[in-house]
């Protein structure tokens, strides 16, 4: 059976939130807590249980539905071994497979926009959820919530550019009304991907010099519990 995927924005933080769901079981990766009920009607439409909600890493821009959605519903909430979040009822580290309804998939330690950065690899349909880390034409920030833009580079190069080049980037954030691409698109215009030498990506990540996210004194500690 093909999975079923739907992709949801969020218009306060350019959040995109995406609901997978296969064999009547769904699971929701990057919840918007204030969009819990749309997601909860969704779910119903769709004719699907929620079995389980992830986030990419503990978000610094919004604050996350994971906890409600699991109060609501009885859902599992995954939580990286690396992350200080708490409340989760399983943890999940680099290459842990998981799976939904049937739907095997792995879960890939990108740190660098923060440290305890993942994305979630879906071999077979060939789909990468990809957070913070890898946006269309471009990538994350490294300047705070321990970010480095060392290991960014890292996980960049060393582990979502070695994916097959058709699989398809769905990020956790879109400024400029893109929705989705591919890792060989990425590869040929993204342009901090083609910053191919180490330390000029360093030198330029370290002068974006751009403003702190509006909500971060508020999302980060509400998001270490789940957004509870």
């Amino acid at each position: 059976m093909t999975p079923l995927l739907r992709q949801l924005f969020d218009h306060h933080s350019s959040t995109y939130t995406y609901i997978i769901g296969i064999n009547n079981s769904a699971l929701i990766i990057d919840p918007v807590k204030e969009n819990v009920p749309q997601y909860l009607q969704l779910l119903k439409e769709l004719g699907l249980s929620l079995a389980m909600v992830l986030d990419t890493h503990v978000h610094a821009d919004h604050i996350t539905g994971s906890g409600v959605l699991q109060l609501e519903t009885g859902c599992e909430v995954g939580s990286p071994k690396e992350s200080a979040a708490c409340c989760g009822s399983f943890v999940f580290e680099h290459k842990t497979e998981l799976e939904i309804g049937g739907l095997k998939f792995q879960c890939l330690f990108t740190p660098g926009h923060t440290n305890d950065s993942y994305c979630f690899y879906f071999e077979n349909p060939g789909w990468v959820f990809t957070g913070d880390t890898l946006f269309i034409r471009g990538t994350g920030r490294t300047d705070f919530q321990n970010g480095s833009p060392d290991t960014l580079y890292e996980s960049l190069h060393k582990t979502l550019l070695t994916l097959p080049l058709s699989t398809v980037v769905y990020p956790g954030h879109d400024y400029k009304g893109m929705t989705s691409s591919t890792i060989e698109e990425e590869k040929r215009n993204n342009p901090r991907l083609l910053i191919t030498d180490k330390d000029d990506f360093i030198d330029h990540m370290n002068n974006l010099k751009l403003a702190d996210p509006k909500m971060m004194d508020i999302a980060v500690p509400a998001n270490l519990k789940l957004g509870l």
